[in-house]
């Protein structure tokens, strides 16, 4: 399996400082066999971002940060996920900052994730508990309901085709308050999140599936949680805006994976 590197940029960066940034990586990044390095920069640099990386002959791939799960149609202001096709190859689907900022509902989330399979682009479905849902001991309970809510739509062969990220509220370094979780904290998570997966499609369908850790991830501590049993990668938020932090925590994944 893959081990994957991902950079959410959120709602930052300019089309033209996108292009600098970019640049500025492909110089310094060196291939590696089994590493996926993912850009989910803004939609409005996702096109030139493309035909930057086709000119270089880059294998970074991109990844929309969110998308409308109706492919056509009357919805002023959207972007589709079938607009996205040859542009993106992941999608990011239910961040807790889509759930919590814009109401996004489970059933919104199992509709994107439905498109971008319909689509032939790899969905990455968010889910993790708030500091008060852990507190009170819902850990478990909260990512079986994300999780299955998520997936409802999916069937075995499908959800072979997604990739689900960890990625606890309580430890997105932009929270107020955030602390970044320990190595048992995140193995326990992902034991659940395995459990879950086995229970709804059996254990060989999840072996298959990819599972990443999201949360306050840095140069720092990228190495320790690359090394918890069942995790696949890390989506990095603030971290990947700078290029040099990006690319550390890149090389700390190919090292890993030696």
């Amino acid at each position: 399996m893959k081990t994957y590197v991902m950079g959410n940029w959120k709602m930052n960066l300019t089309v033209g400082d996108s292009s600098i940034y970019l640049q500025r990586l492909l110089k310094k990044i060196k291939p590696a066999r089994g590493v996926e390095i993912i850009i989910a920069p803004s939609f409005i640099s996702l096109a030139s971002l493309s035909l930057q990386l086709e000119r270089n002959k880059s294998k970074i791939k991109l990844a929309a940060q969110n998308f409308y799960q109706k492919d056509f149609g009357p919805y002023t202001g959207e972007v589709s996920i079938a607009q996205l096709r040859g542009v993106v190859t992941y999608a990011l689907i239910g961040h807790s900052e889509r759930r919590f900022i814009f109401g996004e509902t489970n059933r919104d989330i199992s509709q994107k994730v439905a498109a971008a399979i319909r689509n032939n682009i790899t969905p990455i479905l968010c889910i993790g508990e708030t500091e008060n849902q852990r507190n009170f001991g819902e850990t478990k309970d909260v990512l079986r309901d994300e999780l299955l809510g998520g997936l409802s739509e999916i069937d075995t062969e499908d959800v072979k085709k997604c990739i689900i990220a960890y990625e606890p509220v309580w430890a997105i370094s932009t929270t107020k308050q955030a602390r970044s979780a320990t190595p048992d904290e995140i193995a326990a998570s992902i034991k659940i999140i395995q459990e879950q997966l086995i229970s709804i499609y059996g254990k060989a369908t999840a072996d298959e599936i990819p599972i990443l850790y999201g949360g306050s991830v840095n140069p720092n501590n990228a190495g320790a949680y690359l090394t918890i049993p069942g995790v696949n990668g890390v989506l990095v938020g603030e971290s990947s805006l700078i290029s040099d932090n990006f690319n550390e925590i890149i090389e700390t994944a190919k090292r890993v994976r030696e």
